[in-house]
């Protein structure tokens, strides 16, 4: 009889576990998907706020270890099932170029492309912000310019090492949720064609799909 498998991972559509259910589909690692249903005011209820007290998507379990945050866990992935070609190693030349972008993804592009979400689709009408939306959607502009010129600029199919790697998997689901919010369409065309790419890979739909 197989064994359990020792990871859980806390999914919903869209959300940035959609990051994490990647990785662990491009690298076959088996997991348990554990729903969380997005009840306004109490994501996920009591039993998901024991997990993670803020209630915030993803969250990943192996065994009694708790990881909060969807580059970590990545990260965390990569590190105990090392080595993968999704990580490059401090000895490959693109190693700068491939934590560069995997950060990027999150600490450049997280607040600019929230707040394009929120300002531009999800917040009531009320409550929007014409100014803010301007300010978050001109960031974006400048984030998309550089990541056609100084990411696929050389005519790179992904980011680093000339593969698929967590970098991709970071950049690529904010270029997902501009995309939801149909904010994506004026971007240069070589990120559009990046994204394309992106959206071919079995492991992205198995991801994506719900």
């Amino acid at each position: 009889m197989a064994a359990e498998p020792r990871y859980t991972l806390f999914h919903a559509p869209m959300s940035r576990s959609v990051r994490v259910r990647w990785a662990l589909e491009e690298m076959g690692l088996p997991y348990t998907l554990e729903r969380v249903e997005f009840t306004r005011g109490d994501v996920g209820g009591a039993a998901f706020r024991a997990v993670n007290p803020l209630q915030k998507v993803p969250a990943f379990k192996d065994g009694e270890t708790v990881i909060l945050e969807s580059l970590a866990i990545v990260e965390y992935l990569l590190a105990k099932n090392a080595p993968s070609p999704l990580a490059l190693t401090p000895d490959e030349p693109d190693f700068a170029r491939y934590l560069e972008w995997m950060h990027f993804g999150e600490a450049t592009m997280s607040m600019s492309v929230n707040l394009t979400l929120a300002h531009g689709a999800l917040l009531p009408e009320a409550h929007r912000n014409p100014g803010v939306l301007k300010w978050a959607r001109d960031a974006v502009d400048k984030q998309l310019t550089m990541l056609a010129e100084r990411g696929l600029g050389d005519g790179r199919d992904f980011l680093a090492g000339g593969r698929l790697t967590a970098a991709d998997m970071s950049v690529g689901y904010m270029l997902y949720l501009l995309k939801i919010v149909k904010q994506f369409d004026g971007a240069p065309e070589s990120v559009r064609g990046y994204f394309d790419r992106l959206r071919e890979i079995d492991s992205w739909k198995r991801a994506s799909a719900d």
